[in-house]
């Protein structure tokens, strides 16, 4: 912090004391920032984009998957390049309500998807649960997918 207001201090001393030198340097350096700013903007609109794409469903299955892991997940990749990486938190809703009953400890489970999942395919996996508030049954509940962050391959 101080250095930053110590940087910011001599920049306008030498703008004042040094006007035709530091105007032009400084502009430049402006320029600069804002390119870098930009192109920064327009990668994270075009990762929502493409998050936005993905279909991610899940649903309580206990018949279809093994104890302790009893949440199916099925993310289907409607881009036209190959999710490299995906992760998401869970959140609980029962239905027509706003709020989420899944709590978020520390030592929830952490949940990633596939390695690698190519331009219009598919993948499904069994997931264990989120830790629930007392008194809710997984199965009265609604799962989705929150706080998505993905990385795709170009």
């Amino acid at each position: 912090m101080i250095f930053g207001a110590i940087l910011l201090l001599t920049w306008l001393v030498l703008l004042l004391r040094y006007p035709a030198k530091a105007l032009p340097v400084s502009l430049a350096a402006a320029l600069g920032l804002g390119l870098v700013a930009l192109f920064v903007v327009w990668e994270d609109s075009r990762d929502a984009q493409r998050l936005e794409r993905l279909q991610l469903r899940m649903d309580y299955a206990p018949q279809q998957c093994p104890i302790g892991r009893p949440l199916l997940v099925l993310i289907d990749n409607g881009n036209k390049v190959a999710l490299s990486e995906l992760r998401w938190k869970v959140a609980a809703y029962t239905p027509g309500d706003t709020v989420n009953l899944a709590e978020d400890t520390y030592t929830a489970p952490r949940y990633r998807g596939p390695g690698e999942l190519l331009p219009g395919s598919q993948w499904q996996d069994c997931l264990p649960l989120p830790p629930l508030r007392a008194g809710y049954r997984p199965q009265t509940l609604e799962f989705r997918a929150e706080r998505l962050q993905g990385k795709f391959s170009d």
